[in-house]
Parts: structure tokens; C-alpha cells; sequence
């Protein structure tokens, strides 16, 4: 099992390491210490193997992630799991600004809060926060879920298109075109096979609403310009 402790080597030379890893690798499972809150820890893993970082990140780790599994033992700093396409990233504390923006695949799991912007322009991603998420989150959502067991701040899903939203808890308030919608029964299996994904069987789907769009802002109207 490589061990990279981040003290004594270059961040670039772990990110290189990584890139250059088949897919057929024998080094399947990786673990950093001392990342020390460095930015783009992790950034661009294309195989199917397991990183385990051993604290603090800061920004962007795990961007652009695809196959891999991230387990970050601490919080993360702004934009983890930017723009990832696939595998699973999973932060053990908060996550800042934009966590999982433009993601058009995979998993990422926060088990504590995440800041503003969580999800936005999303793609595909799925995300599960098990705390609070911040303001703007979900802005301009395209595709994917969000899963959001405590509350949600100003202006969910603001400009949203086909993304679905699932909070627990208190909505601050909605965006432009976000509405509430009903949980229908595939809604309540669709969070429920989300919620298992995220290791939480235990968590029944009954207390949680479903927001997504009102379709109204598609394609622009006059009387709508005040929303645009």
C-alpha cells in the first residue's frame, strides 16, 4: 500500500504518481498524510483506485475525479470534486464554497456542513450533505441530486433545470424557479438508493421534500425578465 506524506514529498510528484497509474495497477490503495490544507490534492485520478488523505485539504481536491474512490479525514476547502465525472469522493468533515460544481458524475458524500454554492451547475453528480448546505446551492443545476438532511440556506436551487433536490430539514427560501414538488413513490426509492449509497440505511425517506424546477424560465418571456 503506498504511503505519500506530503511533508517530505511535492504535491506534484503525488498527482504525478497518480496520473500515471494503468488501469490494471497493482497499487490499488493510497494513503496521504500531512496534506497540511494543500490545494488540488488528489486532482485528475482516472483509475479505480482507493486515496485516503489523513487531514485538512484545501482547495479543489479531488477535482476532475474519475473511477477513484477519495476519502478525505477532515474538511475541505473550495470546489472539492470540481467537475468530477465518476467513483466517489467522501469528506469526513465540512466542505467550503462549491463543493461538487459542474460534477457530471459519481458520489460525494460530506458528513458535515457544506458552505455556499454547494452543487452548483451540477451535471450528473450526486451529492449527499448530512448537514446544513449554504446559500445559492444547486444555482443553475442541470442534472443529478442533491440529498441535503439539514437545512438549506437563501435561494435554493436558484435558475435550476432538471437537477431534484431532497432536504430534511428548513429552506431558507427557494430560487427563481424552484418549487416544491410531491414524493411520489420512484422519488422516495430514488433517495432511498441514495441514501443507502451514502451509508445511511438508517435514515428513513418520509421527512424529506422534493424542489426541482417550475419550467417557467426555459425560454424567455417579457413578463418573466425581473426573475432572469
Amino acid at each position: 500500500m503506498p504511503s505519500v506524506d506530503l511533508a517530505t514529498t511535492p504535491l506534484r510528484d503525488l498527482n504525478a504518481a497518480l496520473h500515471a497509474l494503468s488501469l490494471d495497477t497493482p497499487d490499488t490503495h493510497w494513503t496521504v498524510t500531512n496534506p497540511r490544507g494543500r490545494h488540488s490534492v488528489a486532482v485528475g485520478v482516472a483509475v479505480p483506485v482507493t486515496v485516503e488523505v489523513a487531514g485538512h485539504v484545501g482547495y479543489y481536491c479531488a477535482g476532475m475525479n474519475e473511477r477513484a474512490t477519495i476519502i478525505v479525514a477532515g474538511s475541505a476547502g473550495v470546489g472539492v470534486a470540481e467537475n468530477m465525472m465518476s467513483g466517489r469522493v467522501h469528506v469526513k468533515g465540512d466542505a467550503s464554497q462549491a463543493a461538487g460544481a459542474t460534477g457530471r458524475g459519481g458520489l460525494l458524500v460530506i458528513d458535515g456542513n457544506a458552505s455556499a454554492r454547494c452543487g452548483i451547475s451540477m451535471k450528473g453528480i450526486d451529492i449527499v450533505v448530512k448537514g446544513n448546505i449554504g446559500p445559492m446551492s444547486a444555482f443553475m443545476a442541470q442534472a443529478g441530486r442533491l440529498v441535503v438532511l439539514g437545512d438549506a440556506g437563501d435561494a435554493l436551487g436558484d435558475s435550476i433545470y432538471e437537477a431534484r433536490l431532497y432536504v430534511r430539514g428548513a429552506v431558507k427560501s427557494l430560487g427563481a424557479d424552484c418549487i416544491e414538488k410531491p414524493m411520489r413513490e420512484e422519488h422516495h426509492a430514488e433517495l432511498r438508493a441514495l441514501l443507502d449509497a451514502a451509508d445511511l440505511a438508517d435514515v428513513p425517506t418520509t421527512a424529506f421534500r422534493r424542489y426541482g424546477s417550475g419550467r417557467t424560465l426555459y425560454n424567455f418571456h417579457v413578463d418573466n425578465a425581473a426573475a432572469y
